[in-house]
Formats: C-alpha cells, structure tokens, sequence
C-alpha cells in the first residue's frame, strides 16, 4: 500500500510539473485533455505511465502541426535542441523520425513534431507504440488503450467545443 501511494505521488509530481502552464479541460480513459497557452492553446492529451514517463500527443496551434512527446527524469542525457534519430513503430508499422531534445522544468525529454495530421488518426487506432533508439534498443514501450477517445476529446478541445 505504502509503494503503491509512494508511485502515485510520484507520478503525481510529475505531471504537476509539466502541467503548471496547462488549463486542465477534463479527464478521458487515462489522459488527461489539457490546452497549452505556449501553443497557440493547442490541444493535447497526457498521461503519466509506471517508470514515471509524461507521454504528450497534442496539437501545435502556432506552425499547424501535431506532436507527440516523452519526458522523463532519468534521460539526463538528452540535450536541448538536438536532433535524435529514432525510429518508432505503430502496431508493428515502422516509423523513422527526428525527436528534438528539450528541458521542461529541469525534466529532460524529446519531441518528435508532424505535419500530417492524419498521423493522431493512426496513432488512435494502434494498440501500442515502441520507440527505439539509434542503436535499435527499445527507448520505451508504451498501451495506447484509452487513446481514441482521448484525441477525439482532444480534437473537440481543438474546435473549442470543450
């Protein structure tokens, strides 16, 4: 009991600090449907998984694009601004992409930006989503159950509808 209070306040925590900007606009199967002032109030989902990974599919308001992006104490190493290759798969569908580290409140992470807005489509209809580094280690692995309803919440956010 005393693990499981201590894992929720840390991801509690997490998501706390990567959420201080972000107008809260609801909860949906997991994620939390959030609006980002720094964005043109693009939309977005979040969710925080076990190994305390922030997980971000949203809308970027001010260049017309979508963007999926992981933060996560322990990736120190990733450095604002630089480009990572990785390559990430959808149900086994394999993508290659550019990530762009950055430092959200002292908490390192990556972004991987896209024009093709049909890509949240399939990112909603997969089952899971597994990045991999340059090398071809898995980066993470992550359930994307819960994610169609979310980004169909996060699409009425988008059309002010919420």
């Amino acid at each position: 009991m005393t693990r499981l209070l201590a894992l929720t306040l840390a991801a509690f925590t997490a998501t706390a600090a990567l959420a201080q900007d972000l107008i809260d606009k609801g909860f949906v199967e997991g994620w939390n449907i959030m609006m980002d002032p720094a964005l043109g109030n693009g939309c977005l989902i979040q969710t925080v998984y076990q190994d305390l990974s922030v997980v971000r599919i949203g809308y970027d308001a001010l260049d017309n694009r979508g963007y999926f992006a992981v933060y996560n104490k322990a990736w120190g190493d990733i450095k604002q601004g630089e480009s990572y290759p990785i390559r990430f798969e959808l149900d086994g569908k394999s993508y290659d992409a550019t990530a762009i580290g950055f430092n959200e409140r002292d908490v390192p992470g990556a972004t991987v930006f896209f024009t093709d807005r049909s890509f949240v489509n399939a990112i909603a209809q997969n089952k899971t989503l597994t990045v991999y580094n340059p090398a071809g280690d898995v980066v993470m692995a992550i359930d994307l159950n819960g994610t169609a309803k979310a980004l169909e919440y996060a699409r009425e956010c988008q059309n002010r509808e919420l």
